[in-house]
């Protein structure tokens, strides 16, 4: 496959998890307002919050790929800004699959910081890329960080690819954490129903 191919694959993966995030959140919103809407959050929850921390180290994998894939296939190097988003998302990897793997969420606010300090860099690399803030002295004047390697679908370069998995990641925590309230919820209930019963 060619750079083009991949790039365009990655940016719809993209839009996919933009997607993604914003019916989470139109979900989250609503569900405070409308009472279909909070039936139809707490059925997304019960279905995706069992296996969110999995989903979300996918997403970190896929996006660890797509930059490495950029950096070592493509030979874009990465700029100084690339490389403090990539200080955020690597090691969501191997913490996210952990934390799935042994069940750990206590693990989540940790990895909801990086994810977090990850998507503010995003966002100032895309303002650096867009011309909206002027870009550092200590960007690097033979690598810029307002460089862009890849424009598809006329807005998604590679810091905006990497913001949408980080807020897919931080949506998809967040769904983890409803699924154990939820689930606190649910345990309660069914204690005092038996109680109840006696």
């Amino acid at each position: 496959m060619n750079v083009d191919t991949v790039s365009l694959f990655l940016a719809l993966l993209a839009v996919v998890a933009e997607i993604a995030t914003v019916v989470a959140l139109v979900l989250a919103v609503g569900g405070r307002f409308s009472p279909g809407l909070r039936r139809l959050r707490a059925q997304a929850v019960k279905a995706v919050s069992p296996s969110a921390l999995s989903l979300a180290a996918v997403v970190a994998a896929v996006c660890m790929g797509g930059s490495l894939y950029f950096s070592e296939v493509a030979n874009f190097p990465p700029c100084k800004l690339c490389w403090y988003q990539r200080y955020a998302m690597y090691p969501l990897v191997p913490i996210l699959a952990v934390a799935a793997w042994r069940g750990f969420t206590r693990i989540r606010p940790f990895a909801f910081a990086l994810a977090a300090i990850g998507s503010m860099v995003s966002t100032y690399h895309i303002l650096v890329e867009r011309g909206i803030v002027k870009e550092s002295a200590s960007c690097d004047p033979t690598n810029p960080c307002s460089l862009i390697w890849v424009d598809r679908l006329g807005y998604l370069t590679i810091p905006t690819m990497a913001l949408s998995g980080f807020f897919l990641i931080l949506t998809l925590l967040a769904v983890s954490r409803a699924g154990d309230r939820l689930e606190s919820i649910d345990s309660e209930l069914s204690r005092s129903e038996v109680h109840g019963h006696r």
